[in-house]
């Protein structure tokens, strides 16, 4: 099998690995999710087993194709699965918080493994279809110099010159000298568009969200008339905390969590909040909102610094 064959053959599997994968997390969330609704304790730890069998597996396979970021994210999981798989012990909402947030990393890892590897094509057929080059060390040093800029600023900062830099001291430590500017390009976009569509998208929800608070603000005894409509907000409210994870908004991920946990608990029991509580879910939701805008603001900053220390 020759080189080009090899190299096909091994992003085709990875791709289909990364395809299942997400199926895998996807079902993983689903699971957490009723983990945190206090089930039966026979059904507790079921679900932490099937979380633990999904996370174990993930790992095992990412190892299987050289997929190390994939694999050390997954099992770094477990520990987490350990503090909320024992329903009789003091499981806080800190501990399922800190499993969400690492399952957001798997979504990264998974997210790099697709196809962001900086990595140079072998020996170009001329100098002028060359891509653009730059050495491993010397866009780690320039890392590090924006890094440190940021920090003597005091500029709010995301973690994607942190994620770059892991991604060139990874082809460092494989040997590789060389990053393609094009593929950090690529790289940089394909994130810009992530969180913009993860903005759109919460955007689009806000006056749903917003009527349906104000509906369970006023509506007391309609609640239960409501119910098939709170469901339907319930499932909407998930599909955003799923959202936040892919991209890594860890705020708007532990808020929507949030959201979703009260949400149900209303559905479930048929709660009736005082209306002031209901007030400050709004103004939760408002802040929020506000906070992923300066998140999104933020990120672009910071891959606009990436670019003009980048060569041209």
């Amino acid at each position: 099998m020759s080189v080009d064959t090899e190299d096909a053959f091994q992003k085709e599997l990875v791709e289909l690995f990364v395809q299942e994968a997400q199926e895998w997390l996807q079902q993983i969330h689903v699971a957490l999710d009723e983990l945190q609704q206090s089930p039966p304790l026979e059904r507790h730890r079921a679900l932490a087993h099937t979380i633990t069998v999904g996370i174990t597996n993930l790992g095992g396979s990412a190892a299987t194709l050289n997929l190390s970021d994939v694999e050390r994210a997954s099992f770094s999981a477990l520990p987490f699965v350990e503090a909320v798989q024992d329903p009789s012990s003091n499981i806080s909402t800190d501990d399922f918080i800190a499993l969400c947030k690492q399952l957001g990393h798997i979504h990264g890892a998974l997210t790099r493994a697709r196809g962001v590897t900086f990595e140079a094509e072998e020996t170009p057929a001329s100098v002028a279809d060359s891509p653009t080059m730059i050495t491993a060390k010397e866009f780690v040093t320039l890392l590090h110099g924006l890094q440190a800029n940021c920090t003597a600023s005091n500029a709010s900062r995301r973690n994607l010159i942190q994620v770059m830099m892991a991604q060139a001291e990874g082809l460092m430590e494989r040997g590789m000298e060389q990053c393609n500017v094009s593929s950090i390009q690529e790289f940089l976009d394909r994130s810009a568009d992530g969180e913009q569509g993860f903005l759109d998208v919460v955007r689009q929800e806000l006056p749903h969200l917003t009527s349906v608070i104000q509906t369970l603000k006023t509506g007391g005894d309609a609640l239960s008339a409501r119910s098939s409509d709170l469901q339907n907000t319930v499932e909407r409210v998930a599909q955003l905390w799923s959202a936040a994870q892919q991209v890594n908004a860890s705020h708007a991920m532990v808020f929507f969590m949030g959201l979703h946990s009260f949400l149900t608990i209303v559905i479930q029991h048929r709660v009736i909040v005082a209306a002031n509580h209901y007030d400050a879910i709004q103004s939760r939701l408002d802040q929020s909102v506000k906070g992923i805008e300066e998140w999104v603001e933020n990120g672009q900053m910071e891959r606009m610094a990436i670019q003009r220390v980048l060569p041209h």
